[in-house]
């Protein structure tokens, strides 16, 4: 059993109180056990959060530390890393929530592997599932955050929102920092790993994703996303499968009728996804066009 544990979490404009209390309650009642949360504030914006979050450093065991300017989704978990003090960290989102009663216990008894993911799960909720676009999308997507799918592709299931990881091998494999905006941190870290030979456990010890923004939000935070793909598509050539499709569409000289298509109906398909019936069919066409059409104006402007 892992007898020290450092839980770090970053955030950014949200509010994590719910989740450090649960975290900490778990790890009080497991005997012996000497941890640590460390919550690193991102340089939020929201002021309201920050004095909602700041009550986090009254509590024992917990400490909570400000940043006074961003640095980024890589550089935030490099930099928890270094400030932990335990030898294992286990990482989580801040927009997760705690389902499994002996969550930090089924952690607890990985000792000796370097990375284990535990998987994430929705919560039922008939009035999202109604109308928004990221419940929709994560809710099709949850057969595959299975621990039996997992264990398929085990660096592909990999994602940054719950895992255990040795401290050593963190900081002698950091985060990549060049991702300062959203998307594929996590999906750049497991080619990492692959590439490393570091492997990969998947246990069932899911999180529930507990934030789910406005569908314009949602698809804005899609557009950031696919802009920071285009940056890593050279190193990340057939390994995820916006990259695997766009480079099949290409071979069968197909992009520049679809390319047309997107430009007529695009907006409707924006409509489409911002609206109280947002199609996730539509949306995964949506993320292929849109990054199709950065491709294309990048390729213009070389």
């Amino acid at each position: 059993m892992i007898a020290t544990l450092s839980i770090v979490i970053p955030t950014y404009n949200r509010e994590c109180t719910t989740l450090v209390r649960s975290l900490q309650l778990q790890a009080e009642n497991i005997d012996g056990l000497h941890y640590e949360v460390l919550v690193a504030d991102d340089g939020s914006t929201d002021s309201a959060v920050k004095q909602a979050n700041r009550m986090i450093r009254d509590w024992d065991n917990c400490r909570l530390i400000e940043l006074e300017q961003n640095i980024g989704r890589a550089c935030i978990r490099n930099y928890l890393a270094r400030e932990a003090k335990y030898p294992y960290l286990l990482f989580l989102d801040s927009d997760v929530q705690v389902v499994v009663p002996d969550y930090l216990s089924r952690y607890l008894r990985c000792k000796g592997d370097d990375v284990v993911y535990g998987g994430v799960c929705i919560v039922p909720n008939a009035e999202l599932a109604a109308h928004n676009l990221r419940y929709r999308y994560e809710l099709a997507c949850e057969p595959r955050h299975s621990v039996e799918r997992r264990k398929v592709s085990p660096y592909q299931g990999f994602r940054t929102s719950n895992f255990l990881m040795r401290r050593d091998v963190l900081l002698s494999h950091p985060f990549d920092e060049r991702i300062r905006h959203y998307g594929y941190e996590d999906v750049l870290f497991g080619r990492t790993l692959l590439a490393e030979g570091i492997p990969v456990k998947h246990i069932d010890n899911p999180v529930a994703v507990d934030d789910f923004e406005s569908n314009e939000a949602f698809l804005n935070k899609t557009d950031e996303g696919l802009r920071t793909l285009l940056t890593l598509a050279p190193e990340m050539r057939d390994y995820t499968n916006i990259l695997r499709c766009a480079d099949k569409l290409h071979r069968w000289h197909v992009v520049t009728p679809l390319l047309l298509y997107y430009r007529i109906f695009g907006g409707c398909m924006r409509r489409n996804l911002t609206g109280t019936q947002p199609s996730v069919r539509l949306y995964n066409l949506y993320r292929l066009c849109n990054y199709l059409l950065l491709q294309q104006s990048k390729s213009r402007e070389a």
